[in-house]
């Protein structure tokens, strides 16, 4: 199979690219040109990706990338930090969603023609059921986003799912729940709470600046994340959407307090408003039931190792 990357340079979009490779797949990782690149690949894995330009803001650019006739298309390309998302909700809208409805009209379009017919893995994310859950959500849960990011990214889903009705593109939404891992950029709370922990240990400092320990997160490994999504082009079925999470929670409290043990403070946790989110989701935590049963994926990243394996790359 021939599966179409976009945003293969991102944090997610690199363990993909491993992911797709390992189980075989031509890979083609669509960037933005010019942008600044560190893909975080092995020499190796980089020469074995086929890789092109992509700007979602241009109908031309989109056209060469959606023309290239592949089989699948995992679309991560995306403003994917909701710290961004908030800073600019213009700019992650028409990223997220307006990008979104561009690339999928152009594959609809020469699906229409008869000259491509792919699966197209369209990524969202759990923050789009918004707050007020007590229990492992479902995919047929209420959703209710409360954040530009969350926003917009409803707004790809329903493009995605818009386009499906109206072209026939096999499409295929998945619901992330929060992950993380090595590589993972500081505008996210692992390794930003990591970061920070480090620097209290490096200048024997206790108090640690943290903003809303309370939330409770569904937290994945990235490797875990990659190989669900290679999973649902494999055997996921057009239309649907599927959770990817664990189904267990743990609060940023202890995060914190596991991190802190693993780089080895006494850490104490101050409240800053600098890293207070206003509409904070109290308990997000998924249930994955319907993914494992289409096609029998599951999480094998315990977090204590997802959480090691990020403290020891930030150490590199």
């Amino acid at each position: 199979m021939t599966v179409l990357v976009t945003g293969a340079d991102g944090f997610v979009g690199r363990w993909v690219l491993r992911a797709l490779l390992a189980a075989g797949h031509e890979v083609v990782g669509a960037v933005r040109p010019g942008a600044p690149r560190d893909d975080g690949l092995m020499e190796a894995e980089r020469h074995a990706v086929r890789w092109v330009p992509l700007e979602l803001g241009d109908l031309a650019s989109v056209r060469q990338a959606a023309g290239l006739a592949c089989d699948a298309v995992i679309h991560l390309a995306a403003v994917a930090s909701g710290g961004d998302a908030l800073a600019d909700p213009g700019v992650a809208w028409a990223v997220n969603a307006g990008g979104t409805a561009r690339l999928l009209g152009e594959l609809g379009r020469l699906r229409g023609l008869g000259e491509a017919d792919p699966l197209v893995l369209v990524v969202s994310t759990a923050e789009v059921y918004g707050a007020g859950a007590t229990r492992p959500i479902v995919e047929t849960d209420a959703v209710a986003p409360r954040s530009p990011y969350a926003a917009s990214k409803r707004g790809a889903e329903l493009a995605a799912l818009e386009t499906r009705e109206r072209t026939g593109l096999r499409v295929v939404v998945a619901r992330a729940f929060p992950h993380t891992g090595p590589g993972q950029d500081e505008r996210f709370v692992a390794p930003a709470f990591a970061r920070r922990l480090r620097g209290a240990r490096l200048a024997r400092a206790r108090v640690v600046k943290v903003g809303n320990l309370e939330p409770t997160r569904d937290f994945l490994d990235v490797r875990d994340v990659a190989a669900a999504y290679v999973a649902i082009i494999a055997r996921g079925a057009a239309g649907e959407v599927y959770n990817v999470a664990s189904g267990t929670g743990v609060t940023l409290r202890e995060l914190f307090e596991r991190l802190a043990a693993m780089v080895g403070v006494a850490a104490i946790p101050e409240p800053d408003p600098e890293f207070m989110r206003p509409a904070d989701i109290p308990y997000l935590v998924g249930d994955a039931g319907k993914l494992r049963a289409a096609t029998g994926w599951t999480p094998t990243y315990p977090l204590e190792q997802t959480l090691r394996d990020l403290v020891n790359a930030q150490a590199d």
